[in-house]
Formats: structure tokens, sequence, C-alpha cells
């Protein structure tokens, strides 16, 4: 046994002492078998975040215009996809808004799994809105949000398909899918300058993104109230994790707005002074005149 293979079951072997036995209905799947792909691709990205910022320092930013807009294009298709057959499947399976257990609906539960498997796969595809950043030279928008979030969502969705991949598990993935197609819209949308007269809707997205985390968590804690056989350590982790995502969105949105109304009284203040400057220059022209002509 070489050096790799000791260090892949090891890691197994600690994810299935966290989380016990594995549902057997997801065996076979890409990247679920073992939890090593998912860790040393999430290792990878958070390397290209620090060294592609070092390799890009000196040079000049790409545009990336064209490829923007199709991979923008592309996850917005992916999205619209991944909402319509997660509200086909479950409103199929009689699916329970409010709790909704794992082995309830048999073949219809594999079906939600197929389309939860494409949204745990989306966020390894959405690792490239980093790369692209970092090729752009726009390192402002690396914050510790960002990174945290889709590190973490990758990894939290490999768990998830491998432990609790149908039942509850399908109203987080459904309202993300819906906001993604807002989002990734909008990111494509900006890649054409023509269109950007019609893009004021942007802060609105954060809106919909802290409307989305505060309507998952009532979602996670109904089925605490009312159980329905659902793992309840699961729905507590779930619960954790989206608080975590409504404080440090609500602290983005702060901090964005609140620059922007602050940048936009100095401009005001910038203006003021400027018209104040072109009166007392007009003032001071007509003194000189009357001046002249005596």
């Amino acid at each position: 046994m070489n050096q790799f293979e000791m260090f892949d079951r090891l890691l197994n072997y600690i994810v299935d002492s966290l989380f016990g036995e594995r549902d057997a209905r997801v065996r076979g799947w890409l990247l679920l078998d073992s939890y090593t792909p998912t860790f040393l691709l999430t290792i990878s990205y958070l390397l290209t975040i620090y060294l592609g910022t070092k390799f890009m320092k000196n040079r000049p930013a790409y545009s990336l215009k064209n490829v923007l807009l199709l991979y923008n294009f592309s996850i917005t298709v992916l999205s619209f996809y991944m909402l319509v057959e997660l509200i086909s499947a479950v409103w199929s399976a009689g699916y329970r808004l409010q709790c909704q257990a794992l082995h309830e609906a048999g073949e219809a539960d594999i079906r939600v799994a197929k389309v939860l498997w494409w949204y745990y796969f989306s966020k390894l595809i959405e690792f490239l809105d980093t790369v692209f950043i970092v090729l752009r030279k726009k390192n402002n928008q690396i914050s510790f949000l960002h990174v945290y979030h889709h590190a973490s969502m990758f990894n939290i969705w490999w768990c998830v398909l491998n432990w609790i991949p149908c039942g509850q598990s399908f109203f987080g993935p459904m309202l993300n899918s819906f906001i993604h197609i807002l989002m990734y819209s909008y990111y494509g949308l900006s890649t054409i300058p023509s269109m950007h007269k019609y893009l004021w809707w942007k802060r609105y997205l954060t809106q919909a993104q802290l409307v989305q985390f505060v309507l998952t968590i009532t979602h996670t804690v109904s089925a605490w109230v009312v159980p329905c056989g659902f793992p309840l350590g699961c729905l507590k982790f779930q619960t954790f994790y989206m608080c975590t995502l409504v404080v440090l969105f609500v602290n983005f949105y702060m901090q964005t707005y609140k620059k922007r109304r602050l940048e936009g009284g100095r401009m005001a203040k910038v203006g003021e002074f400027k018209n104040h400057l072109n009166g007392l220059s007009s003032s001071l022209n007509g003194i000189n005149s009357k001046q002249k002509l005596q």
C-alpha cells in the first residue's frame, strides 16, 4: 500500500467515524465513494487563490469578457435545470414541505438525489468564480465570506450526498438554484456594456440571499419541532452553518452599502464645493469686468 492509499483510507476512516454508515443508494456515483478528491480539490482551490494572486501581481489583468459571458450563462442554465427538476421530483414524489424523511418515496428519492448530485458538482464548477477574480485582478472581491462560502459548500454537499442525499435536503438547493438564476444572469449581463443601465437591482441580490438563508433556517428548525426521522444532528449543523452565512452576509451588505452611501455623500460635497467655486469665480469675473468698464 502506497502513501496515497494510506492517506485516502485514513481520511475516509475519519469521516466514517464521525458520521456513521453511508447511504448505499449513492455508491459508485462520481466523486462520492472517497472524500479524498473533494478534500484535495478544495486544497487546490485555496492554493490557487494564494499562488494565483502572487502570480498575477506584476502582470496585466485579463478581460475574459466572452469567457465570463459563456460561464455565467452556463451556470444560469444549470441552475434552471436543477430548480425545475427538483420541483418536479418532489411534487411527483409527494414530498412534505415541513419535514421529509430519507426513505419514504422509493425511486422518487433517487431522482431527488441525482439532482442534488448535480448541485454538489456545481459547487466544484463555481470554484471558477474565484479563479476568474484572480485572473482579472479583482482581489478586493476575495473576501473571507467568498472563500468560506465556496470552500465549505463543496465539502458539506459531499457529506450530504453520502449520508442524507434526499428527503429534507431538497429545500436549500431548490431555493439556492432560484437565487443563482438571478445572480449569474446578473453577472452575465454585466459583461455587456449596453445592459449596465438595466442592472439597477444588484443590491437586491444580497437581500434575496438573506431571505433564502432565513427560509432555509425556518424550514430546518421546523423539522426539530415536528420530527419525521430525519437525522437531528444534520438539522442542527445546517442551522448553525446557515446562521454563520447570515452573519457574514449581513456584515457584507452593511459594509458595502454603508461605504457607497459615504462615497455618495463625499461626491455630493465635492459637487457642492465645485459649484461654490464656480459661483465665486463668476462673481470675481463680474467684479473685474465692472472695474475695467470704470
